[in-house]
């Protein structure tokens, strides 16, 4: 009896071990997913430019000094680097994290940075805006900016989560990209446009803005993935929600979401590994 019992907790223990290693991997194992797009009016010039996704990091550490984030990135070796919002967490804020991240990451490669639901509800985005700048990131607030590679030109255009307005449809989403698209230097009709948005949510309203590719996160993947359902709930798209990870096409836009990295509310991720999001861009 005595060994049976010795023999059941044993097991006991080796399952719970099991379980908790399982946990753990779905929060700190890092997934890279590579996606290639073709567009016609791409210049030839970015054919095979290579651009990392990241966004919601909300304070999380992948290794010391993020090592283990940072490593993965240089590997992949990218053209630009992509960051849309929620370097912080704002229920537990703690920008250390991200501000060591993002140093590194510019190192590597020029980074463009749009600010999250998360960043605004700090109170906090002015001073993080500011460190951010000062450690060679790119923060595009409501305006855009040309890269120019090998001679041609592409538009990226950033903009704010709506959350810092309170005003969220799909008029003023179109404003505000019309906007910020008009902060820079006016180029020919058919310019190739990249926009960095938090919410995928608002897919419609980028399209009708007529960008080519969009960049956005938020959705965390739907925090639990199931298998033929995808994501189980996402911030603002609530149960079973639509836009939560790999590329979306409407008309001619293509929009790629990051399932991310951190968590904010729900601590734990399901079948929804943290995530590095490599595209590669081809002239069609």
């Amino acid at each position: 009896m005595k060994k049976s019992k010795k023999k059941s907790l044993l097991v006991m223990i080796l399952v719970i071990g099991m379980i908790t290693l399982f946990l753990y991997t779905q929060n700190n194992l890092i997934h890279i997913q590579p996606i290639t797009l073709s567009f016609e009016n791409l210049p030839k010039s970015f054919d095979g430019f290579k651009i990392v996704h990241l966004s919601d990091l909300h304070g999380k550490s992948f290794g010391k000094n993020q090592n283990n984030l940072i490593d993965k990135v240089k590997f992949i070796d990218p053209d630009l680097i992509v960051f849309t919002g929620d370097l912080v967490d704002s229920n537990h804020y703690d920008e250390t994290p991200g501000l060591v991240l993002m140093k590194a990451l510019a190192e590597l490669s020029p980074v463009y940075f749009v600010m999250g639901n998360h960043e605004h509800w700090s109170s906090k985005s002015i001073d993080l805006e500011k460190k951010l700048e000062d450690i060679g990131v790119t923060v595009l607030r409501d305006e855009s900016i040309f890269l120019e590679h090998q001679g041609s030109k592409i538009q990226i255009i950033g903009i704010d989560d709506p959350s810092i307005s309170k005003v969220i449809t799909n008029d003023a989403i179109g404003k505000q990209i019309s906007n910020a698209s008009k902060s820079y230097e006016k180029l020919k009709e058919n310019t190739f446009k990249i926009l960095l948005a938090h919410r995928p949510e608002l897919f419609s309203a980028y399209t009708k803005a007529n960008m080519d590719l969009i960049f956005s996160g938020h959705a965390h993947g739907g925090q639990f993935r199931l298998p033929f359902l995808g994501g189980l709930i996402a911030p603002d798209q609530g149960w079973l929600p639509k836009y939560t990870a790999g590329q979306y096409h409407k008309d001619h836009a293509v929009m790629v979401v990051t399932r991310g990295l951190g968590n904010s509310i729900i601590p734990q991720r399901l079948f929804n590994r943290p995530e590095i999001v490599i595209v590669t861009l081809e002239n069609k």
